[in-house]
């Protein structure tokens, strides 16, 4: 059976300011209803990613200058975020990622969507009987809401815009084990209802390939590795090399290329 290819990145290079260089030569993709995943260390080029398929890039000063990014075949690169929304990327990104002064219902009603009336009222109902909490608080200011609560609402804001491609930035961040184990739960639960697709990046390594069919590794601004989510759970190098907690003294993937490809390779 054939894969519907959804969002397809190729050969991205994007610059800062026009002199700092973030992302060289990245390639993705992702299948409708597909969960992946994009792991790698603080300043990989994780989040600049996300914000090029999205359109947000443009509010951080840079651009891609090289390569396409293609949501069913129509380019999306340096185009505005509304451009991207209106076609069914959604971001749910690592802060400020909800209005405090509104109440939780305000803040579902904010984001334009893509979706006619009815539809959009059924993804009210959705969202309100995945995530209870905020059923219960719907009346309540945004800003009084726990961080899990409000990492709820992030992601249910941009549901009822009726995206295609949701883009997750560090679900995990600032929040108990217990609380994220809760959330990804309710959000795979979603997702299968809706089927929606997913990329998820994460420093939780872990929670990342528990939940994702496929998985990137980047390094300073490139990808490095990337494999289904089984196997790069299951490959004690990959935990070794970029999943593990002792990783002070790893050495940088770019200068032992050949050799450590080699010794994954040969498991």
């Amino acid at each position: 059976m054939s894969v519907e290819q959804l969002i397809a990145v190729r050969d991205i290079h994007v610059l800062y300011k026009g002199m700092i260089r973030a992302l060289n030569g990245v390639s993705l993709t992702v299948a409708k209803g597909q969960v992946v995943a994009i792991l790698g260390a603080n300043g990989a080029g994780k989040t600049t990613t996300l914000r090029a398929i999205s359109g947000f890039i443009g509010l951080d000063a840079a651009r891609v200058t090289k390569g396409t990014i293609a949501l069913k075949g129509v380019r999306v690169e340096n185009r505005p975020p509304h451009h991207s929304a209106r076609l069914g990327i959604a971001l749910v990104p690592e802060r400020d990622k909800i209005f405090p002064n509104l109440t939780v219902i305000e803040n579902l009603l904010v984001p334009p969507s893509r979706l006619a009336q009815a539809e959009r009222r059924r993804m009210h109902e959705l969202v309100f009987q995945s995530f209870p909490a905020l059923a219960r608080r719907r009346t309540s200011e945004a800003g009084l809401l726990s961080g899990g609560e409000r990492q709820m609402l992030g992601i249910a804001a941009k549901l009822v815009a009726g995206p295609e491609l949701l883009l997750l930035d560090e679900l995990s961040l600032g929040l108990a084990p217990v609380v994220v184990q809760q959330l990804m739960t309710q959000l795979m639960q979603i997702k299968a209802e809706l089927r929606l697709a997913l990329l998820i990046v994460e420093q939780n390594a872990s929670l990342a390939l528990q939940a994702a069919d496929h998985a990137y590794v980047l390094e300073n601004g490139a990808i490095v590795l990337e494999g289904d989510a089984a196997s790069l759970r299951s490959n004690a190098k990959v935990h070794e090399f970029y999943l593990g907690v002792a990783s002070t003294n790893r050495p940088n993937y770019r200068s032992a290329r050949t050799e450590r490809m080699a010794r994954l390779q040969n498991g």
